[in-house]
């Protein structure tokens, strides 16, 4: 059940951008010491040229978000601001101390993955559930499999108000409208995409959709396609393209089939044409889909028999 709380707001009535502030050396006091006297603090020590401080400020944003208000993320660029983290004894970055009541309490050095920041912040204020956030895209991927695209779109689109960059909301979207046959509409959501996630899993999962939505449009009935790969079993052109009609009809297992029964007869058939386009159904199903993880069993079976 999703928490009462109104868009932009936490369980606990602060407001979610509250959570999250740059800071400076002569505000440092406020923002971090005054601060933790109410709450844990982070500070998350870091500067341009940093390219794991690039990759560890998303997911650390991600954790405090989900934190539900518990902790606040304060983050100091060294270059502009170099006094506190000389006095820390800062010496690489990206670093993250954690304040509580006014003191260093703990800390951790480097981009570390989103479960061991989860872990970390746990530490300091205990067990921490499904965001409010988590909840909405949950309740917003059951309507999807109940059939309800209409409310589905609408929870896809609260996720999206409160943060536009979700690249699981979009991702979801990108799907849903390939799945009402609007490639448009599923163009438009992967172009709001950030340039920086571009490579996502969900994000790359999306475009997948797209593209074998849009080799899908261009083939012949699945009757007549499978009436010449009856008539002619070495005829690879056709079975391929009937996967890909069976796909665009939600056939998965059947459309698996008819690749690896390519790759069992000519592996090199269209330069390994058969494989790729097994990896590109398994990247738009996304590797969780159990058609997915079978399909992937069965390649795997293949390749290495």
């Amino acid at each position: 059940m999703l928490a009462d709380t109104a868009p932009g707001t936490l369980p606990n009535g602060n407001p979610a951008d509250d959570l999250i502030k740059d800071t400076t050396t002569a505000d440092f006091r406020q923002d971090v010491l005054t601060e933790s006297l109410k709450q844990p603090v982070l500070v998350d020590f870091w500067a341009p040229w940093c390219g794991p401080c690039k990759q560890l400020t998303p997911v650390l944003e991600k954790a405090v978000r989900a934190a539900g208000g518990k902790v606040k993320l304060v983050k100091m660029n060294i270059d502009e601001h170099p006094q506190i983290a000389g006095q820390l004894g800062v010496q690489s970055i990206p670093a993250v101390f954690a304040f509580q009541r006014g003191q260093p309490v703990d800390g951790f050095m480097g981009a570390l993955p989103e479960g061991q920041i989860k872990g970390f912040i746990e530490r300091l204020v205990g067990p921490i559930g499904p965001s409010a956030i988590d909840e909405l895209l949950q309740e917003a991927d059951s309507a999807v499999a109940d059939g309800d695209a209409a409310g589905a779109a609408e929870l896809y689109a609260a996720v999206l108000a409160q943060e536009p960059d979700n690249v699981a909301a979009l991702a979801a979207l990108v799907k849903l409208h390939v799945s009402l046959n609007d490639l448009e509409g599923a163009k438009r959501f992967l172009s709001m995409a950030p340039e920086a996630k571009a490579n996502d899993p969900a994000i790359a999962g999306a475009r997948a959709a797209i593209e074998l939505a849009e080799q899908a449009e261009s083939l012949g009935d699945v009757a007549e396609l499978s009436r010449r790969v009856e008539a002619n079993p070495l005829d690879h052109q056709a079975r391929f393209d009937l996967a890909l009609a069976l796909n665009a009809r939600g056939r998965q297992e059947e459309a698996v089939d008819q690749l690896l029964e390519i790759v069992r007869r000519d592996r090199n058939w269209n330069e390994d044409g058969a494989r790729k386009q097994l990896v590109q159904f398994f990247e738009a199903w996304g590797p969780t889909d159990e058609m997915t993880v079978a399909g992937r069993r069965r390649l795997s079976s293949l390749l290495f028999a």
